[in-house]
């Protein structure tokens, strides 16, 4: 199973570009921010922790949380995707599941939330199937989801 292979490594000086490189379709360009965006925010604010996504050694993905609570008391998902010839594989899902464990080791971790655009239906049923659930939270275009943990 692909899953088994996935694991997340921190964003450092030999996996960076990797993570600039990757790319999602055109459809999904107007839901995400280039991950060089997201590298070089997490330089100036220190809580926020990027990760590359690996299957075995090969990067296939980024993701980025903040390591303190936000809004609606719980840590945020900054970031995820997975390179677009690797989408559909399980390994998104696997990812945030490794990212959640990760989490759960953080001071009251009792919520994740994740925003993202209402038109990512992608999205929608990734993170429903994870056990988000939708209370309604919007901020700017985004609908905010949360899981709750450790209750």
């Amino acid at each position: 199973m692909i899953h088994q292979n996935v694991k997340l490594v921190e964003v450092n000086t030999d996996n960076w570009y990797e993570c600039c490189m990757l790319e999602i379709t055109a459809e999904q360009q107007s839901f995400l921010e280039p991950n060089a965006m997201s590298i070089a925010q997490s330089k100036f604010e220190p809580t926020l922790k990027p990760y590359a996504i690996c299957l075995e050694e090969k990067v296939v993905g980024f993701l980025m949380f903040n390591s303190v609570q936000e809004e609606l008391d719980g840590y945020w998902v900054y970031r995820i995707m997975v390179d677009q010839h690797y989408q559909g594989k399980g390994i998104g899902k696997a990812a945030i599941q490794l990212m959640i464990s990760e989490i759960e080791k953080l001071p009251n971790a009792n919520k994740i939330i994740v925003g993202y655009h209402p038109e990512n239906q992608n999205a929608h049923h990734l993170y429903a199937s994870l056990g988000f659930v939708d209370y309604g939270d919007r901020f700017g275009k985004e609908m905010a989801v949360v899981k709750t943990i450790n209750e």
